[in-house]
């Protein structure tokens, strides 16, 4: 393993932090390098340009921050969006003005849907010259807007520090999210005395965990009581709030049945007797008739996505609705929630724990069983060729599931959620709300920085892979050992599958049969590439590329045609799911 990556402690010695905080007179590029280090950031990506070249050279003069050049600023996002998913720290990454600040735009808008904590610093064209169409200039501030939680435009090198102290806080707490700090290149060139505030007081926003009103949650609990066939839906907002132990606690305690949603994977272990399935448009049949017939459905930090949910108004007709939820306005933005909890979903679950009593669920939970039973997760599993679900059975049967999980975009990303189980958190990383191809290799990058120690997996299909293969080339300058897949099937699967659905095989601008030769492609940039259209082929390549030290590419040629099932039909309740090709 390349001592590029290996994790540096973020708890700063006393010596170490005397010398960074001493009120020394520098320019604002060191100020922001200093307050990165005192924020406890190990590493960043980035890509350098002329408005944020002060910075770059205080990193060169400084030497202790760790930056990763990333081969598009897009995949740069991507990887501390990684980053952070995987290990619950802030993502940083910095790039430079104009085009620069808007290619990290959907990244940010990423990670803003996803809630994951990302500091962005931008570069911008001197004070003097804003507002005046200068070379590369762009108003990164208002496009960026709608997809931050927070933006700051610095005008005063003195607010520099005080602004990355704020940053760091707003991205990391309550529902978390990306924060951008754009700094004027005359901004960054100034000179000033360094003063690190110790404390951050945000006027209008204070969110401490105890803020939850107690009374909602015990109208919460005598819900639970009263009801016979309750289910948790837990999402993402579980990890978020390193609450996965609380969860799992409370639902033995109180012996309920759990489903997770997608993002949601991992908080929940998936072998644990209460774990149903993940619900939705390619849900189980048990996880989506476990919601249509409960009489109780609580949300613990899921916001409700249109595909879980599907059809609005046919989604858990029997139910009443709980959300615990530390965003207040995510409680009944999408479904009427009858029971309202806003908090810390850790706070709220420890709570809950000193009062929760067991229901009587073991038949509701027999029901649950017989439909596991009669309608379980299954695909044709023909001798020839090589299916792509059991391609994904092969990585889990491997690793043992002992890995962290990235995927990209498509087919091969449901295919992972149905067939690879999760048992721990943050161990799947994949862009779930804004479904952003080109994810998953540069969050790979980013999820093995951060865990340097565990094997990380990137699963991708041929259409998303094309987005962002140059980054190939920063895990083998760095040996950044990932295991790189590539699903091939020759075709963009997920949109040829709706069209298949939905549009009765019309099949238009889906055809990648002109895609590269992606062994090739692996070796032009220095990474071993395999290849496998069989069953014993796959298992040979596979073993090969756990066997290999540094990065491996290796890539599975599967069936154009086939399809991801269950699905549920735009425009349909989750009860009525086609199960297979024979329907």
């Amino acid at each position: 393993m390349s001592a590029s990556i290996t994790n540096s402690s973020s708890e700063i010695l006393p010596e170490s932090r005397e010398k960074l905080t001493a009120p020394d007179v520098i320019p604002g590029s060191e100020i922001l390098v200093r307050s990165l280090l005192l924020e406890g950031v190990e590493c960043i990506f980035g890509y350098p340009g002329g408005s944020i070249l002060n910075f770059y050279d205080a990193i060169y003069q400084h030497g202790e921050l760790r930056h990763y050049l990333s081969r598009h600023e897009q995949s740069a996002i991507h990887a501390a969006d990684g980053y952070a998913r995987s290990t619950g720290k802030v993502g940083v990454c910095v790039v430079t003005s104009g085009p620069g600040a808007t290619n990290l735009i959907t990244g940010i808008a990423t990670a803003h849907i996803d809630s994951v904590p990302v500091v962005i610093i931008t570069g911008n064209v001197p004070l003097s010259m804003i507002g005046t169409d200068a070379f590369q200039e762009a108003d990164i501030v208002g496009m960026t807007m709608p997809v931050t939680k927070h933006s700051f435009f610095v005008r005063d090198v003195n607010d520099i520090a005080r602004t990355v102290r704020e940053a760091f806080y707003i991205a990391n707490t309550g529902r978390k999210g990306p924060v951008l700090i754009d700094v004027p290149k005359d901004i960054a060139a100034a000179k000033a005395a360094f003063h690190w505030p110790q404390t951050v007081n945000l006027r209008g926003y204070h969110p401490q965990r105890e803020a939850f009103k107690r009374a909602q949650m015990d109208a919460l609990l005598e819900a639970i009581a009263a009801s016979k066939r309750p289910v948790i839906l837990a999402g993402a907002g579980v990890m978020h709030a390193d609450a996965s132990a609380e969860l799992i606690q409370f639902a033995e305690c109180a012996n309920i049945p759990v489903l997770t949603t997608f993002l949601g994977l991992g908080g929940f272990p998936s072998q644990h007797p209460l774990w149903v399935g993940m619900p939705g448009m390619h849900g189980s049949y048990a996880a989506n008739m476990a919601i249509q017939e409960s009489d109780l459905l609580i949300s613990i930090g899921a916001r409700f996505d249109d595909r879980v949910t599907m059809n609005v108004a046919g989604f858990a007709p029997c139910a009443k609705v709980a959300h615990i939820d530390v965003d207040k306005a995510e409680i009944g933005k999408t479904i009427v929630t009858q029971l309202p909890v806003v908090g810390d979903i850790k706070t709220v679950l420890a709570y809950a724990l000193q009062s929760a009593v067991r229901v009587p669920t073991e038949e509701w939970q027999r029901t649950i069983a017989d439909w596991k039973k009669t309608n379980p997760l299954q695909y044709d599993q023909t001798e020839e060729g090589l299916k792509p679900q059991w391609v994904i059975e092969l990585i889990h049967r491997t690793t043992k599931g002992n890995a962290i999980i990235t995927t990209d975009v498509g087919q091969h990303q449901f295919w992972t959620a149905q067939y690879y189980p999760f048992e721990r958190p943050r161990s799947l990383v994949s862009s779930g709300g804004m479904g952003t191809m080109g994810f998953g290799l540069p969050s790979a990058i980013g999820a093995k920085i951060g865990n340097p120690d565990t094997l990380v997996i990137s699963i991708n299909g041929d259409g998303g892979i094309q987005m962002s293969s140059h980054e190939l080339a920063v895990c083998a300058i760095h040996d950044i050992p990932l295991k790189i897949v590539v699903i091939n099937n020759q075709v963009l699967g997920m949109v040829r599958q709706l069209q298949e659905f939905a549009f009765d095989e019309r099949y238009s601008q889906i055809d990648l049969s002109g895609s590269p030769d992606f062994v090739k492609l692996a070796e032009a940039y220095g990474v071993k590439g395999l290849r496998a259209s069989n069953k014993a082929e796959a298992e040979q390549a596979w073993q090969e590329a756990l066997d290999t030290e540094g990065p491996v590419l290796v890539e599975f040629v599967v069936p154009k045609l086939e399809n991801v099932y269950p699905i549920v039909p735009a425009g349909k309740p989750l009860n009525e799911m086609i199960l297979g090709d024979d329907e």
